[in-house]
């Protein structure tokens, strides 16, 4: 099962996955470079090799990338550009996020066979409280080792687990335990674990405020603990200065939420070449919208309102939206009204970005959704409930965007080809 020993700092038998587990009744499980991990294992070839999953244009952005393109120091957020001159033997694969919701689901169901407190992060990670399991499964080390056997049996993934007395503990656990692997951070042993860290490690210190803490001499999280209140608050603001304080003594008293919903889905391309033909501007938002559409459906949710993000070739970025008078999960609505937001737009100039996006989400299943006037008894909802069906047993490549258009809009869009 890979590390399960996994240590910080040169194997501390302190911090182990074998260590006192009494009251640290939070996990944050990780999946392990997943958009990648999934790739491999629907093409077992590739199985040892660097994969990159990502943008594949000049203007892409890495996504994912397999511990073996890590070596190479590929990362994600990284232009593509830059990991192929770093990695130009790596394999390099466009995203799908249908099979990636599709694993998402796998392995939250996992989770919430063990407890329904479950608060998933976004598709790869989550947290959990198990203090209520352990009746029927045993302490937290051991429904952490649970969980990280099924994910493997089950689905042929790996995820990485840390087991805290809070998120902010569990997640700094799962981070140093990776990958595949699982560490238990003792509840008297947090400022032990914690102090020694960079201050980056803390939640909210990105690389401008370690910069700025770092100017003050605070490099550790020991450092910013034991600092004055007034230096903290001049290197970092009043806000921060207060948030940074208490997580540097271990003290985070969030609990795990499993309420959590998206607030919106969509989608967005970044073309390799400016755009001004509406033609392929067309085309774009179709695909788009058949992309947040089918995230919507196995999401199980509907929305009110469409934007259309613009973003022009200086990277002035605009945004519309308009919103409808029944809630919808199907993509030929988002599309019709993404169009229309676009032709009223009427930019005049090349165009670097666009993307469709569904906000005020709601439970499909708690929604009334009312017929239009006039519309067929079964109609687009129908037909892409029907395309997902067959790109869940055949692929999503089997099911184009196209089959949302009728004949006329077909050849409004197509491009003619030559024999």
């Amino acid at each position: 099962m890979g590390r399960s020993q996994s240590l910080p700092r040169g194997g501390d038998p302190r911090f182990g996955a074998d260590a006192d587990d009494t009251g640290c009744t939070i996990l944050h499980v990780d999946m392990d470079a997943f958009y990648a991990s999934v790739e491999v294992r629907r093409r077992p070839e590739l199985r040892g090799r660097p994969v990159v999953v990502g943008g594949v244009g000049p203007r892409g952005v890495v996504s994912s990338a397999s511990y073996e393109a890590r070596q190479y120091g590929v990362r994600s957020a990284m232009p593509t550009s830059r990991a192929r001159a770093l990695c130009p033997g790596a394999v390099y694969l466009p995203p799908d996020f249908t099979a990636y919701t599709e694993a998402s689901r796998a392995v939250m169901r996992i989770f919430r066979d063990v407890t329904p407190l479950v608060e998933p992060l976004s598709l790869d990670e989550a947290f959990l409280d198990v203090a209520g399991a352990r009746r029927l499964f045993g302490p937290p080390a051991a429904i952490a080792r649970l969980i990280r056997r099924r994910v493997a049996e089950e689905q042929r993934l790996t995820c990485s687990v840390g087991v805290g007395p809070s998120k902010f503990v569990a997640k700094l656990g799962s981070t140093r335990a990776k990958p595949d692997g699982l560490l238990v951070v003792p509840a008297a042993r947090v400022l032990e674990f914690l102090h020694p860290l960079p201050v980056s490690a803390l939640w909210g210190v990105g690389e401008r405020s370690a910069d700025a803490l770092r100017r003050f001499g605070l490099r550790t999280v020991r450092d910013l603990a034991e600092a004055p209140a007034g230096l903290l608050r001049r290197a970092v603001g009043e806000a921060s200065a207060a948030h940074l304080h208490e997580l540097a003594w271990g003290r985070d008293p969030r609990g795990v939420s499993p309420e959590h919903v998206e607030k919106s889905i969509g989608a967005e391309v970044t073309f390799d070449i400016d755009v001004s033909d509406p033609d392929e501007i067309r085309r774009s938002l179709l695909a788009l919208a058949d992309k947040a559409g089918t995230r919507l459906r196995a999401a199980g949710q509907v929305g009110r309102t469409v934007s259309l993000k613009v973003r022009f070739a200086d990277f002035r970025t605009i945004s519309r939206s308009r919103t409808l008078a029944v809630p919808t999960d199907t993509a030929r609505e988002m599309f019709d009204t993404a169009w229309a937001l676009w032709e009223a737009l009427a930019p005049g100039e090349p165009v670097r970005l666009v993307g469709v996006r569904m906000e005020g989400l709601a439970p499909a299943g708690e929604t009334p959704q009312q017929l239009t006037l006039g519309a067929p008894e079964r109609g687009w909802r129908e037909a892409e409930a029907a395309a997902d069906a067959a790109a869940a047993r055949f692929g999503r490549s089997v099911i184009g965007p196209a089959s949302l258009l009728s004949r006329r809009d077909t050849r409004q869009v197509e491009k003619p080809t030559r024999p």
